[in-house]
């Protein structure tokens, strides 16, 4: 079942368009990945996707238009954004950065969603009185996933998550994404420069090029393709 449908997205930043017509969709529970260089659109994607700027088009998620709704309406629907650089909250404790992630929800679960992250990130709760800002970034990149997860959403956005980190963290990190998806059927929309891991979980996959996707396909026939291999694989 599709989850998420973009049409003909278009927007950008004042006057530049960045976008120039973007259509794809994202079904439930499936990892799609958006390729492409810096200043392809792949960050100006996933903002317009949030409602943290404006644009035209359509947006359907689960059946709702949100194109045009404020990002805390999109957070609402279910969509969950971990933004590119982490958007910690330096000053704030581990604890607090995630339980900012839970403001939207009206339950009581939000304790036993808190262990549920400890458990899976045992690091967090380690450091769950420790000052975001002092964590490591692979620390960060943890909590900021955690912090998106405390939202329940069905459709995660993830943008750069392995940026600055260490191989090996980036391997752990993907393997954490891979077994998220598994286990709780979250989708995933994932911008990623390092695009051998990110096929390596994905479903299926777009290249953008300038605001336009220019391929796209299941993410196994991708990385055997010749010209995506020469542009992003470095192979």
């Amino acid at each position: 079942m599709t989850l998420l449908e973009v049409r003909d997205l278009r927007g950008g930043y004042g006057p530049v368009r960045v976008l120039q017509g973007l259509t794809f969709t994202v079904d439930d529970g499936e990892i799609v990945v958006l390729l492409g260089a810096n200043g392809a659109g792949k960050t100006t994607t996933l903002r317009a996707l949030s409602g943290l700027i404006g644009a035209q088009g359509s947006v359907r998620y689960d059946g709702v238009d949100l194109l045009g709704r404020r990002a805390e309406a999109v957070a609402r629907r279910g969509i969950g954004h971990v933004p590119e650089g982490r958007g910690t909250m330096a000053e704030l404790t581990v604890e607090e950065n995630l339980r900012v992630g839970a403001y939207l929800r009206r339950d009581r679960d939000v304790a036993s969603d808190l262990e549920r992250w400890y458990t899976l990130f045992p690091r967090l709760k380690e450091r769950r009185d420790q000052p975001a800002g002092t964590l490591s970034g692979g620390e960060q990149q943890m909590l900021a996933i955690a912090r998106a997860l405390m939202g329940r959403p069905r459709l995660l956005l993830l943008d750069e998550p392995s940026m600055g980190l260490a191989p090996i963290i980036t391997q752990g990190l993907f393997r954490t994404l891979a077994d998220l998806n598994a286990d709780l059927g979250v989708a995933m929309l994932v911008v990623e420069q390092n695009a051998m891991l990110a096929l390596g979980i994905a479903r299926r996959a777009y290249v953008l090029e300038t605001g336009r996707i220019v391929t796209s396909g299941p993410a196994a026939e991708l990385r055997e393709d010749e010209r995506v291999r020469k542009a992003y694989l470095g192979m």
